[in-house]
């Protein structure tokens, strides 16, 4: 059994991927989970091939019991909890007269709802790893959209926005139990999440995922007393 474990939604691609890969060289052990259950297992047989020790869970990670199940996998497995990624998420770009239902409560289920279900399942253990070493640390992905809502991406920006006051809110909760709370605004990255603006925005130009991974490889060595709430990723000449 490996001495450090994280759970990473959204692992198939991306940002979650790169993220349990930066975590598996760091010695943690990985449940990775995401919706898709063929993506899901192309992406964990690369971080196998790595020499990584890998569990991984499909499901609808919007649905709690899908949640319940990735934790009790993972708990099985590792028996602990050092980090959480909450990354999964999901975006729509409507107008507000065309907002559908549908897409407003996947959206919540998958970018906000998921997040705080992770958390109530994952809260023993990341009390027990904050009193074993005062480091766990939860990393919640959100969006430089949540500084400032966008139109069209209105609920997307909505969502994100929430996240953010969330971790907020576990940093005073979980701090004084040695549980460290960081959300990750990212503007565009690439990834095949914004294929949708790739013709205006070249993928070259966006931040890539291995920058995202190496400022959270900085967080996992920050001494117990350094907690870093909040990373903003901005395009070079972004006006903030």
């Amino acid at each position: 059994m490996t001495e450090r474990a994280a759970i990473v939604t959204g692992a198939s691609s991306g940002i979650g991927l790169a993220l349990a890969r930066m975590l598996g060289e760091e010695g943690h052990g990985l449940t990775v989970a995401a919706r898709r259950p063929e993506k899901l297992e192309a992406a964990a047989a690369g971080l196998r091939d790595a020499g990584f020790e890998v569990e991984t869970v499909a499901g609808d990670l919007g649905d709690e019991a899908a949640v319940q199940d990735v934790v009790r996998r993972h708990r099985d497995r590792f028996g602990r909890v050092d980090v959480l990624v909450n990354n999964a998420g999901v975006g729509f770009g409507e107008p507000v007269e065309g907002l559908t239902a549908k897409r407003i409560d996947l959206q919540l289920a998958t970018n906000v709802r998921s997040t705080l279900l992770f958390y109530r399942e994952c809260a023993e253990l990341l009390k027990a790893a904050g009193a074993e070493h005062r480091c766990a640390l939860v990393l919640n992905t959100a969006s430089i959209s949540a500084k400032s809502g966008q139109p069209w991406l209105s609920v997307y920006s909505a969502t994100k926005a929430a996240i953010v006051g969330f971790t907020q809110a576990m940093h005073k909760e979980l701090g004084g139990h040695g549980v460290k709370n960081t959300a990750l605004c990212p503007a565009f990255v690439d990834t095949p999440m914004t294929d949708f603006v790739k013709g205006q925005v070249s993928p070259e130009a966006m931040i890539q995922v291995e920058d995202i991974a190496e400022v959270v490889r900085v967080l996992l060595h920050q001494s117990p007393g350094c907690v870093v709430p909040e990373v903003q990723f901005v395009r070079q000449g972004d006006v903030l």
